[in-house]
């Protein structure tokens, strides 16, 4: 339970992190293990920035989530202009980019045969002969999917598009060197790309508001990272393969909280914190909702209980668990002034006791049925998707099912996610469950009296939080 604490504790004080504006972009940044899309779409990224601001980045395609058995990669070309600071995504800069010319090279006949089809099926006119039928695999050849020159694009077959490279934002922090002989800490950059729809007929179009798993700098990276170095020496010839990891079974129980302030499409930024009880399939949650990307100023924070499933391995997604999560009772907690007035005007018996709420007070909304201006419906079940990993240093990582990126929940077994949120860190095992309620102090910078007065927030922030639907965490 300290361990918990401490870490939400830290993440609170933002663990010494610097993002710059506008970012600084040249140099090779990699994935730092197998990442997973919604479809699911195993991959490993590599992308390189020039000074001159063209880039060239390089996406390698597995058929399995341990990025060891690679079916094609892509080589991306283009250009990339910044532009000004986001006004959606606080935190982010915005930016155009151009794509030259999109290569694909196949790692095998199947790959081929599969993409070919892909293309000749859904592709106009101009894509209709990529590939002629029967033709045999070559290793090492390079086709064009998409040139600017010949205003050829047969890329939308691939469920490719870039707009990842229309939101960014890169931060810094130092990490602390781990041998007990050595003092001080090593530079660690990571670059935040914009989210991938979970939608894939909206892929295309979609403009990012949220960001996907970062890429570390291929030179200052969190060590160990045994993928960092493979991903950063390979190319479009010579995919990545990732080293063999044992498949840990599914352990739950315990508790998890996460590893950094983390982004929501639609911009919601928050911490998670749960607690999982193998005994009798009951968890906890609390979600520290904020109003930065720091998470340093909180708006909101909900608890939420309830029962799970028994977990079945995915049919859909290799290494995944199936699970049902029911939601039977929350409590919301307003941390500013905004919150408070938002919750106070909603309609009278739509969530908690309407006039009542006061900042930093928290109130029961489970006999409300929920709470309608946050969004949340009770009692609600959800269809999710977690998987347990160790990492480098052996830590137990828990990944959650990645939200609907339209703000909706999966409240049916159709709308199950195929990817994952940012992992979790088990910082109790299950001998050390509890169940206090951890709250975090209320933060606000204290008034002449040494009363601590509420931030007053922006306007477009009132208005957007007026506009706000909480996606269940």
């Amino acid at each position: 339970e300290p361990r918990c604490r401490q870490q939400l504790r830290h993440l609170q004080d933002s663990a010494g992190i610097a993002a710059r504006l506008p970012p600084r972009l040249e140099g090779r940044w990699v994935s730092t293990g197998c990442e997973v899309r919604p479809g699911p779409e195993f991959l490993t990224r590599s992308y390189l920035f020039y000074a001159n601001r063209l880039f060239k980045a390089l996406q390698f395609y597995y058929w399995d989530p341990s990025c060891r058995d690679p079916s094609y990669s892509l080589v991306i070309k283009g250009k990339l202009r910044l532009r000004q600071a986001s006004w959606i995504t606080r935190g982010a800069t915005e930016a155009d980019y151009h794509l030259h010319k999109v290569g694909i090279v196949f790692h095998s006949q199947k790959a081929m045969r599969e993409v070919a089809s892909w293309i000749n099926q859904t592709s106009g006119e101009g894509c209709r002969g990529f590939l002629p039928p029967g033709r045999s695999w070559a290793p090492g050849a390079l086709y064009e999917v998409l040139s600017a020159k010949t205003e050829r694009d047969c890329t939308a077959a691939l469920g490719f598009a870039m707009h990842e490279l229309s939101l960014l934002r890169v931060e810094r922090h130092f990490q602390p060197l781990l041998q007990p002989q050595q003092s001080g800490s090593r530079l660690v950059e990571e670059l935040y790309l914009g989210d991938i729809h979970t939608d894939w007929g909206e892929r295309l179009h979609y403009r990012p508001t949220g960001y996907q798993r970062p890429l570390q700098s291929a030179l200052h990276h969190v060590h160990p990272c045994p993928a960092c170095g493979i991903i950063s020496r390979a190319d479009e010839h010579h995919p990545p393969i990732l080293p063999a990891r044992a498949a840990l079974p599914m352990q739950l129980s315990g508790s998890w909280v996460s590893t950094h302030c983390e982004v929501r499409p639609a911009v919601l930024f928050l911490t998670r914190y749960f607690t999982f009880h193998g005994n009798n399939h009951t968890w906890e949650g609390h979600y520290y909702h904020y109003s930065d990307p720091l998470c340093r100023q909180p708006t909101f924070t909900i608890y939420a209980a309830g029962h799970y499933s028994q977990g079945i391995p995915s049919s859909k997604v290799r290494g995944g668990t199936e699970l049902a999560f029911k939601v039977t009772q929350a409590r919301v907690t307003p941390m500013d002034q905004v919150t408070v007035v938002m919750l106070n005007s909603s309609q009278p018996g739509s969530c908690g006791l309407a006039g009542s709420w006061s900042a930093g007070v928290e109130q029961d909304i489970t006999p409300t049925n929920g709470c309608l201006a946050l969004g949340i419906k009770l009692p609600h079940t959800e269809y999710e998707l977690f998987k347990t990993e160790q990492d480098t240093q052996e830590r137990s990582l828990l990944y959650i099912g990645e939200r609907p990126t339209d703000g909706s929940s999966p409240d049916s077994p159709d709308k199950r996610p195929t990817s994952y949120q940012a992992p979790l860190i088990q910082c109790a095992a299950a001998s050390e469950e509890f169940s206090s309620y951890i709250s975090l102090k209320y933060v606000g910078r204290k008034d002449a009296n040494g009363i601590e007065a509420l931030k007053p927030l922006p306007v477009a922030f009132l208005l957007f939080i007026a506009l706000l639907f909480l996606r269940w965490d």
